[in-house]
């Protein structure tokens, strides 16, 4: 689906539009509340839910809405191919903070391990897990 950054009840947010399959409706659907299902959880490098609405216009082809902690715009995707969201410099060459470094793909290793070790003792399977869906902070 899409997602959003917008403000909710006074926080920044990301807004994500669960788009629903229209191959396989149940699956689609299974597919939302499975993802919903992390509510529960608190980890460091987990994103946090923070609101879920299933309440959609008919117009829109959406399962519903999941409101989520907005953890910034920097990928490692954006790392590891050089482009920089941070100062806005996004026209696909070297960052301005260099290459990744050994040192620094250790570290992100170790948190992307951390946060999988933790989903997988909760018996949960990120589906989707690949550089634009790994958010780097500070």
């Amino acid at each position: 689906g899409s997602v959003y950054k917008a403000t909710y009840h006074g926080a920044t947010v990301a807004v994500k539009q669960v788009k629903r399959c229209s191959k396989n409706h149940l699956a689609s659907r299974q597919s939302f509340w499975a993802e919903l299902n992390v509510v529960r959880l608190d980890h460091n490098n987990v994103v946090h839910i923070v609101a879920a609405s299933t309440c959609t216009p008919t117009s829109q082809d959406s399962l519903g809405t999941i409101i989520m902690e907005y953890a910034g715009n920097c990928t490692l995707h954006h790392v590891i191919y050089g482009t920089d969201y941070l100062t806005g410099n996004n026209d696909g060459l070297k960052s301005d903070h260099g290459f990744l470094s050994t040192a620094q793909a250790v570290i992100y290793s170790y948190d992307i391990v951390a946060g999988l070790m933790f989903l997988h003792s909760q018996l949960i399977v990120h589906l989707d897990l690949k550089p634009a869906n790994i958010f780097i902070t500070e």
